[in-house]
């Protein structure tokens, strides 16, 4: 058996709301499985097939207008996998993101909010694909290990930003922790790290090797497709992939799936507070040229409330 891990990240671009980074973790008995094809009696990458769970790059399963019961359908299904059954904001932090709680708490417009979890999907109909789901795995000899979510909120990307000097550097840095804590669910065995490439980076072994230090990092290949690199005892390597369009592997679908989805709450939150205090404010999505519209409109508001900008504005 070998351990399959994926990483993404939901909200890299915004100035407003959290950047989110997630991992999943896979027990398989081939790490070049494709999952895709192994689990297909309940599993699918498209968005409007009649499987139980449809796990797929975020971008494809949430539109807006749409809710969020397509992500909801994949992934509270797969967090039933590790006994986890969310009923309410706290909860899915708690589940997903348990090391933000502080950072979480700080803000005004996440620690008193409320909200029942699912938000769109039906809590009857998770269940059945959750059962379908648990089947599928089983036949299959594949378990899932685990799902963690690391939320950076404004104030600390700004703070992560000035020390290592660059978004990039903070998203691939915050990545590779992720990964080391899902290491730890390996044991002995083998493991294959899938991730989505990080912007334009081509070169990662000086962050691996700042990781990792107990280790020579090996190059495998570097270049605009895919990255790869190993490490790690001849008992137990780990090679880890960075991947033009990583959401294709199911285990890097289902991350995106995790930090979309606590991003999306994350933001209903923040909108919902500052909507409560200034009539017919129009959301926002947090994206540079409609974060600085809705910037200037709660300017006012903000000050009155004291609240200083680095909560709230990320600097990059």
């Amino acid at each position: 058996m070998a351990v399959v891990i994926g990483t993404d990240e939901a909200g890299y671009g915004p100035n407003l709301g959290p950047l989110l980074i997630a991992a999943t973790a896979w027990r398989v008995p081939d790490p070049e499985l494709d999952l895709f094809e192994r689990l297909a009696a309940a599993v699918s990458d498209t968005p409007k097939s009649a499987a139980a769970v449809t796990i797929a790059d975020s971008k494809e399963l949430y539109k807006p207008q749409g809710g969020l019961a397509r992500l909801e359908q994949g992934l509270l299904p797969a967090l039933r996998m590790l006994g986890e059954l969310p009923r309410c904001w706290d909860d899915i932090w708690s589940s997903l993101a348990p090391r933000s709680a502080n950072h979480l708490n700080a803000l005004p417009w996440h620690s008193q909010y409320m909200a029942a979890i699912p938000r769109s999907a039906d809590a009857d109909d998770i269940e059945h694909r959750a059962s379908a789901f648990r089947e599928t795995l089983r036949d299959a000899d594949v378990q899932l290990l685990g799902i963690a979510c690391r939320a950076v909120f404004p104030q600390e990307f700004n703070d992560l930003v000035d020390a290592c000097g660059s978004k990039g550097e903070l998203l691939s840095d915050a990545t590779l922790q992720l990964v080391a804590e899902q290491l730890e669910l390996a044991g002995d065995e083998p493991v294959l790290v899938q991730c989505d490439k990080h912007g334009g980076r081509n070169r990662y072994s000086p962050l691996l090797q700042r990781q990792f230090p107990e280790y020579l990092v090996e190059i495998v290949a570097e270049g605009r497709g895919q990255s790869i690199y190993r490490w790690g005892p001849a008992s137990r390597r780990v090679e880890i992939r960075f991947t033009a369009k990583g959401e294709r592997f199911l285990p890097a679908a289902l991350a995106s799936m995790a930090c979309k989805y606590l991003r999306e709450l994350a933001m209903e939150a923040f909108n919902d507070y500052w909507r409560q205090r200034i009539s017919g404010l129009k959301p926002t999505a947090g994206y540079p040229v409609d974060a600085k519209r809705f910037r200037a409109d709660i300017a006012a508001t903000q000050q009155e409330l004291k609240i200083d900008d680095r909560l709230l504005w990320r600097c990059r």
